[in-house]
């Protein structure tokens, strides 16, 4: 049965990455007996040049007629002048909203060909790298109201935070599902000294950890989360949040892993189908250069075939082929060492054609 797949190729860096993503997309295809299909959509900077809105609905409801979504990068600084509700971002928010996908999942795992990269000291590295954090993502801050108002002759901005108990349980379950088939640990992180929206969101989550006695649950202040995150990231497993902490922890977490451009994401929510794309941003300052990673948007196709379609063998395979081009010891521009004895500098279509060559 053919999978169809809608394609955001996206601004920037997108269409580079992306391209590389289904060039492995067809080799697992052709190797596997599967059956592909894509979809173009059009998102972001580049629908609001076409249509005048970062999301028209057509675009919207090619994504929910899909079987998934493969994403590359919206956003660039074209666009910064635009209104507010017609931001690239936007059209993001609303993909998330429309497709119910309230749950999104960013590995923090560190390659061993990659841990001379990490910023951090090498006896923090060496104590291990690899947790995920569990990000709510179509609540909070991010979608509550927003309106800018005049007092005492001046601006005034004001942005709502808001969860209800039904968000912050949902997204609790997976959290503690998955920490059940990890190490078991769960760090529910939060601001609970301060905040009622972070206060209620920790009486959820104990309330939760009674239904799941085979799970440990702590709770950290997301200020010193941020802290530990860099100072022993060993010590976590699986972390849970609420959307603006989880947005700003997960791009922290990325870069101790060495980059950002190595690092997927999977975004889920009732349905098997899910938005995947990588962590980073549009990079339009390399746009059209040939020198981006794709890796990251790889290893996110590597995540659809594993959480939506069911593919394992498969995944594994793209997974494998990955590590075994950077034991080979080719590195884009982001991965490659101050030292870069016994490596190769390759551009982006070349990591894209090795990591092909080895599936």
């Amino acid at each position: 049965m053919a999978q169809n797949i809608a394609v955001i190729r996206g601004d920037g860096i997108g269409p580079e990455i992306v391209e590389q993503a289904l060039l492995v997309l067809n080799r697992v295809a052709e190797r596997f007996g599967h059956e592909f299909t894509y979809t173009d959509v059009d998102m972001g900077g580049n629908a609001i040049d076409k249509w005048g809105d970062p999301l028209p609905q057509e675009m919207l409801q090619r994504c929910l007629d899909s079987d998934s979504v493969l994403l590359g990068a919206v956003g660039g600084p074209k666009w910064n002048d635009v209104p507010g509700p017609m931001r690239p971002e936007k059209g993001l928010l609303r993909l998330r909203a429309g497709m119910g996908v309230y749950s999104n999942n960013r590995p923090a795992k560190i390659w061993p060909q990659l841990a001379s990269a990490s910023p951090l000291k090498q006896e923090i590295v060496d104590k291990g790298i690899d947790f995920l954090i569990v990000r709510e993502l179509i609540g909070g801050i991010y979608f509550g109201k927003h309106e800018t108002v005049t007092e005492n002759g001046e601006k005034v901005a004001i942005d709502e935070l808001r969860y209800s108990e039904e968000e912050i349980r949902r997204i609790g379950r997976i959290g503690f599902e998955t920490a059940r088939k990890r190490g078991k640990r769960l760090c529910s992180v939060e601001k609970s000294n301060v905040l009622d929206s972070s206060r209620l969101w920790k009486k959820v989550m104990h309330e939760l950890a009674a239904e799941y006695p085979d799970v440990a649950l702590s709770d950290m202040l997301v200020d010193n989360c941020a802290m530990q995150i860099v100072r022993d990231p060993s010590q976590f497993d699986v972390i849970v949040t609420e959307n603006m902490f989880g947005d700003i922890l997960s791009d922290e977490a990325s870069m101790i892993t060495g980059s950002i451009g190595m690092i997927p994401s999977s975004s889920l929510g009732q349905t098997s189908r899910g938005l995947y794309e990588p962590i980073h941003g549009s990079a339009p300052d390399i746009a059209g250069k040939d020198v981006a990673n794709p890796i990251g948007t790889i290893l996110a196709a590597a995540m659809m075939l594993r959480y939506s379609f069911d593919m394992e063998k498969e995944a594994d395979a793209i997974e494998s082929a990955v590590s075994q081009v950077l034991d080979a010891g080719y590195r884009t521009r982001d991965i490659l060492p101050a030292d870069p004895t016994g490596c190769t500098l390759v551009g982006c279509q070349e990591m894209g054609r090795r990591i092909i060559e080895n599936l």
